[in-house]
């Protein structure tokens, strides 16, 4: 799965490698969390002829897809994950596969180790090459009950490869650059013409670091949280003894 991720890149280093136009100025940010505001990059309309201007927009959504038929948010669950394999015959993402596809940038993500204690051993999970990536995006037009509209989105996931799959066993899939266009041509490619772009990254292509449990908490949103560190084992808890005790001395009962 992918529950936390990261986009510390510039807002020009971020426009150049998806190739949009009218990017806003923006901060990093090491530690989004589903429900915040992601940035996302979507087809625009054709340009004309002679035009080289991007065709590409960008687009901010609320991480957290809510399908269009949804009547009560509150009863519905935080789909901010999307399974790849069947997202084209699943309800919630089947309308957002065929017409609103988008990419994600991000420059890594956190999954969690679980270890057996209470807290699982964090990792920040990166490019080898310390550049840009782009996760497979769908978005949703929600309206609300009020009149209101609320763009919405999620990542698509798939089996972890051999790097990740001791860490968990879902990763986000990557979108390679020179399959941009495929991925986001909604207009002439159906779902089954861009189903061999939902694979896993290829061996090597990621590293993990392991980071201390700060990224567990969403109030923690500086570089700081990528910090190499490890959670060591949970103290053993310490059995309480009755007053007057003494477990030198043996007994029967």
């Amino acid at each position: 799965m992918c529950g936390r991720f990261a986009l510390t890149a510039t807002p020009d280093q971020t426009a150049a490698f998806l190739d949009v136009a009218g990017l806003d100025d923006f901060p990093a940010r090491y530690n989004i969390a589903p429900t915040q505001p992601i940035l996302t990059a979507v087809a625009g309309a054709p340009r004309g002829p002679g035009s080289n201007l991007p065709d590409r927009l960008p687009m901010l959504v609320r991480w957290g897809l809510i399908p269009t038929w949804v009547k009560d948010t509150r009863e519905f669950p935080l789909l901010f994950n999307a399974r790849s394999e069947g997202a084209a015959e699943k309800a919630s993402f089947k309308a957002a596969m065929r017409h609103r596809r988008a990419l994600v940038p991000a420059s890594g993500f956190y999954e969690w180790r679980q270890t057996g204690g209470k807290k699982g051993q964090p990792y920040w999970i990166r490019p080898r090459h310390s550049g840009l990536i782009a996760f497979a995006g769908l978005i949703e037009t929600y309206a609300e009950p009020g009149g209101s509209e609320m763009d919405t989105g999620a990542i698509l996931t798939i089996s972890a490869n051999a790097d990740i799959a001791h860490i968990h066993d879902r990763m986000p899939v990557v979108i390679d650059p020179e399959d941009f266009a495929r991925w986001l041509d909604c207009r002439t490619l159906e779902p089954r013409d861009v189903a061999d772009l939902l694979r896993p990254a290829q061996l090597d292509f990621f590293e993990a670091i392991p980071v201390s449990d700060l990224v567990n908490k969403v109030a923690n949103t500086g570089p700081e949280i990528q910090q190499r560190g490890e959670i060591g084992p949970e103290p053993d808890k310490v059995k309480r003894q009755k007053p007057g005790a003494d477990d030198s001395q043996m007994t029967l009962f």
